[in-house]
């Protein structure tokens, strides 16, 4: 599985919860072949929307949803898990342009 984080300039920690987030999948049988982070903020332009993710469709900009692809194609992964909620539209969308299951942390854990 690939693993993908979007967070705020302002959460110094996503280290931290891309670390958690690997190990409580790897504790449910998964094995994470590479992690993306998305941050939000980090340039002048990006603080005053950092409320705000880059595309209500994909939560990500494009050319790091072109980066989550590359990475699954080249680690073989399976399906994409993202630390975020995800809407059942951005599912959708995601699952449709990655080539493969694109799942929020929360439904993995929750069903359990």
């Amino acid at each position: 599985m690939v693993l993908v984080g979007y967070f705020s300039a302002k959460q110094k920690d996503f280290e931290t919860l891309m670390a958690s987030a690997t190990t409580e999948l790897a504790a449910h049988g998964a094995r994470v072949v590479a992690q993306i982070v998305q941050r939000r903020g980090v340039s002048d332009g990006g603080v005053q929307k950092m409320g705000l993710p880059y595309s209500s469709r994909t939560l990500l900009t494009y050319g790091k949803v072109r980066e989550v692809a590359q990475a699954c194609d080249q680690a073989n992964a399976d399906a994409v898990i993202f630390v975020a909620s995800l809407t059942e539209r951005q599912q959708r969308t995601l699952t449709g342009m990655l080539g493969r299951p694109a799942v929020s942390l929360s439904d993995i854990l929750a069903a359990d």
